[in-house]
């Protein structure tokens, strides 16, 4: 929730200051995470997208300039140049156990030791879609079934 609050008061404050471009901090990793938690918690394929125009703000595009950059070597560079990163201040984040992400987080590292390059295979799969081999997508407000062109 505070994540939603965080980036509504982001957008307002762009927009203000006549911003056409909002840049986020998400990394690979809260990529292939994000990915992850919407196929066990939700049931959908989705990630998210390097860029995309805001819906809500008119002339406003959100761009994630490290998301193809992995967390390691982002902490890394942190650490080799003195900076202390800001952490978020809510204390659901602050306690890792019942948090979805940090469970997930868990998860892929665990599996990482058993898969050989499962976390880029994660992000592989969200640029290799085979459609004809879907049961169902959605395309805005949309759905489709494989069934709808399979006589085609």
């Amino acid at each position: 929730m505070c994540a939603k609050m965080r980036r509504g008061a982001l957008y307002s404050k762009a927009q203000e200051l006549g911003c056409n471009k909002l840049a986020l901090g998400h990394h690979f990793n809260d990529v292939i995470e994000t990915t992850m938690m919407n196929i066990l918690y939700t049931g959908s394929f989705k990630t998210m997208l390097p860029k995309l125009r805001s819906t809500n703000f008119r002339g406003l595009e959100l761009i994630r300039p490290m998301y193809y950059i992995e967390e390691k070597h982002i902490e890394r560079f942190t650490q080799s140049s003195g900076i202390i990163p800001l952490n978020c201040a809510c204390m659901v984040a602050a306690e890792r156990t019942g948090n979805k992400r940090y469970e997930v987080k868990d998860l892929i590292k665990e599996l990482s030791g058993k898969i050989d390059n499962l976390e880029v295979n994660i992000m592989r799969a969200t640029q290799n879609v085979n459609m004809e081999a879907i049961l169902g997508w959605q395309k805005g407000r949309e759905s489709f079934s494989y069934l709808d062109f399979y006589d085609e």
